[in-house]
């Protein structure tokens, strides 16, 4: 069963496509190449919501569905859900 989704190849985000929880074995999609992704969930993330698939630092920038959404303004890492409380928009952050 696919859990998360990729956009773009660019992409550093994936989109849960089901509620995850923190612990599991993921397994999703790249949908600009149809291949196979995994990744491990340290926290639970809700349906729709973003997973780091990589570690990033303060300042660093995400990209989801191929754009820029934002700066990372609290560590991350990868399989930690990505929100408000990490990532502000580069207009307020």
């Amino acid at each position: 069963m696919i859990q998360f989704l990729v956009h773009d190849k660019q992409d550093t985000v994936g989109v849960a496509v089901v509620d995850v929880k923190a612990g599991q074995a993921l397994e999703g999609r790249d949908l600009s190449s149809n291949g196979k992704l995994s990744a491990k969930s340290l926290m639970d993330i809700p349906l729709g919501h973003k997973i780091a698939l990589r570690d990033f630092q303060v300042g660093d920038t995400i990209i989801k569905y191929g754009c820029d959404i934002g700066k990372v303004v609290k560590p991350i890492k990868a399989g930690e859900h990505v929100h408000i409380h990490n990532l502000k928009t580069k207009r307020w952050a």
